[in-house]
């Protein structure tokens, strides 16, 4: 049975695994060249049990899309290996995340923080009241980590996720951040 390290182990594994200091974490826009590790690792993480809707070509036009950011966390800065990424379309007061995941290889080093934070600062910038996302209802660490950075519980979305699952929708309030 495998166990989940915390604490001074999980602190061990990050430097090992992702040996930057926060300030030194490489959050980017992503390029072309990211779609089929962004795509690879939705499926993988995200999208495990219900199909794979999100793949390279689609990635492809998030990117295109000028509504649209598509982040990613860099292993090594300045190569191609992707330990994180984000999809985040805007709208006049509300961006919506649509996609979140960090490798399971690279959880609790901090990067899905460093993702989020620069998700958060860009909203901001651009003029954005509410961040509003989904997870899967049986996602527990996922809807941890939502509440961890400020994010409320709003709703369900009964079989939100292809007839499978259930959706828990939250949102965050910039505003009351200012």
């Amino acid at each position: 049975m495998l166990r989940r390290a915390t604490g001074r182990d999980a602190a061990t594994i990050c430097v090992k695994l992702w040996p930057m200091k926060a300030e030194q974490q490489s959050i980017e826009l992503a390029k072309g060249a990211d779609a089929s590790a962004i795509a690879d690792l939705s499926r993988d993480v995200i999208e495990q049990g219900l199909g794979w809707s999100w793949t390279a070509p689609r990635v492809l036009k998030a990117l295109r899309d000028d509504a649209t950011n598509v982040i990613v966390a860099r292993r090594h800065p300045g190569l191609d290996d992707v330990a994180g990424f984000a999809i985040m379309k805007y709208g006049d007061d509300t961006a919506h995340i649509v996609l979140f995941a960090v490798d399971a290889a690279y959880r609790r080093c901090g990067i899905g923080s460093a993702l989020m934070s620069w998700l958060e600062t860009t909203a901001r910038t651009a003029g954005i009241n509410t961040i509003a996302l989904e997870a899967r209802s049986g996602n527990h660490e996922a809807r941890a980590f939502y509440k961890q950075n400020g994010f409320n519980e709003i709703g369900v979305r009964v079989s939100y996720y292809r007839g499978v699952e259930d959706a828990v929708r939250f949102e965050k309030s910039l505003l009351a951040e200012l």
